[in-house]
């Protein structure tokens, strides 16, 4: 049995958790809840760099992060399912996972800023220059949306990046960004894997 270590919290170890349910992969990846806050949690001694997600093959091999995760369920469901073989979309697909990937590190990097410094401590210039990562990077999006149709990593990876931003954001890009709003949500509808992983 495959074993993914992640937190239900978290966006990169969602994307994971998408992945498995949408391949029809439950019976061949059991998820087992971690801590990277915990110095005895196995994640540790996995992933050097004590971040989540983190898989373990059947045959005892260390895989992270969250897009060598995703590669290697693809290629486990046989591949070609959420990592296209046709050239243009395949570097499309990855190209959109690393843009949403990037939003949600930004996200992560102003909720620190936030959650870790006093507000004497905190940088402006800086939750400034992360902020506006985000800005473009769903402008950017809203000008071109993903695909409407299928699921690839990509995909995924926007839909996770979005939930993660507005769980701590709020809502409000949705009126700045109504085309990326109505990708949201019909992703939403269409990949019941999205609304399972929620928490």
């Amino acid at each position: 049995m495959n074993i993914l270590r992640t937190s239900p919290g978290s966006p990169y170890g969602r994307k994971a958790r998408i992945a498995v349910a949408h391949l029809g992969l439950g019976d061949r990846v059991r998820f087992e809840p971690s801590s990277t806050s915990d110095p005895t949690d196995p994640i540790h001694a996995i992933n050097p760099l004590h971040k989540m997600p983190a898989l373990v093959t059947q045959e005892g091999a260390a895989i992270y992060d969250s897009p060598v995760i995703l590669e290697y369920l693809d290629w486990l469901a046989g591949g070609g399912r959420i990592i296209p073989n046709e050239p243009h979309a395949r570097f499309r697909a990855l190209t959109l996972q690393a843009l949403a990937d990037g939003v949600t590190d930004a996200t992560v990097l102003v909720r620190y800023e936030d959650r870790w410094r006093s507000p004497e401590q905190r940088s402006e210039p800086w939750l400034a220059h992360q902020r506006k990562k985000i800005g473009d990077a769903m402008r950017a999006l809203d000008e071109a949306p993903p695909p409407a149709s299928g699921v690839d990593v990509g995909q995924i990876a926007i839909a996770c990046a979005l939930a993660f931003y507005e769980k701590f954001a709020g809502d409000e890009w949705r009126s700045r960004h109504r085309a990326l709003a109505d990708w949201a949500h019909a992703f939403a509808e269409r990949v019941p894997a999205f609304a399972a992983t929620s928490s």
